[in-house]
């Protein structure tokens, strides 16, 4: 970029720098409203999403051990978890999962287990074979938008 063109360019980038820090600002201030709790969970206090959207076995067992956690840190009726799968990350609700026991233990405990339908159905359509999930599992149709749901509804997103 020639130095003429920098200059130029140079005050509209400094303004959009300054937009951005002004609107976070802005959304750090605002209150934040209350969360709303789960069906299941009338008493909770704190209200996490866990995003898993990567096959990787050390991603899964990260955010299986992060549900974990919570629930030893906080009373399980004071915390809402739920975990919602999508993508890649749908692995982990399948039924032949090597992680199903540890998965089947957390919902007997009260965490949620979110899968994204339209992933299941792309897999399926494109391998041709039925995905076999976990049944303890609640399918979602879109898991960004569940994600999205209950973020707006005050849950806390961790990404592990």
């Amino acid at each position: 970029m020639s130095a003429a063109l920098a200059r130029l360019a140079r005050p509209w980038r400094d303004g959009r720098a300054l937009l951005l820090a002004g609107l976070t600002i802005a959304a750090l201030a605002m209150p934040r409203a209350a969360a709303q709790p789960l069906p299941d969970k009338p008493f909770a206090e704190h209200h996490i999403v866990l995003q898993l959207s990567d096959r990787a076995a050390d991603k899964q067992a990260l955010v299986l051990s992060v549900a974990y956690n919570l629930l030893k840190a906080y009373d399980p009726d004071k915390i809402a978890v739920v975990v919602v799968a999508f993508g890649p990350g749908i692995d982990l609700l399948r039924a032949e999962s090597p992680n199903r026991a540890l998965v089947d233990s957390l919902i007997a405990q009260g965490v949620e287990f979110d899968v994204c339908m339209n992933t299941v159905e792309t897999v399926e359509r494109k391998t041709g074979k039925n995905v076999s999930l976990n049944p303890k599992a609640v399918p979602v149709q879109v898991g960004v938008g569940r994600v999205l749901e209950l973020t707006e509804k005050g849950y806390t997103l961790v990404r592990p």
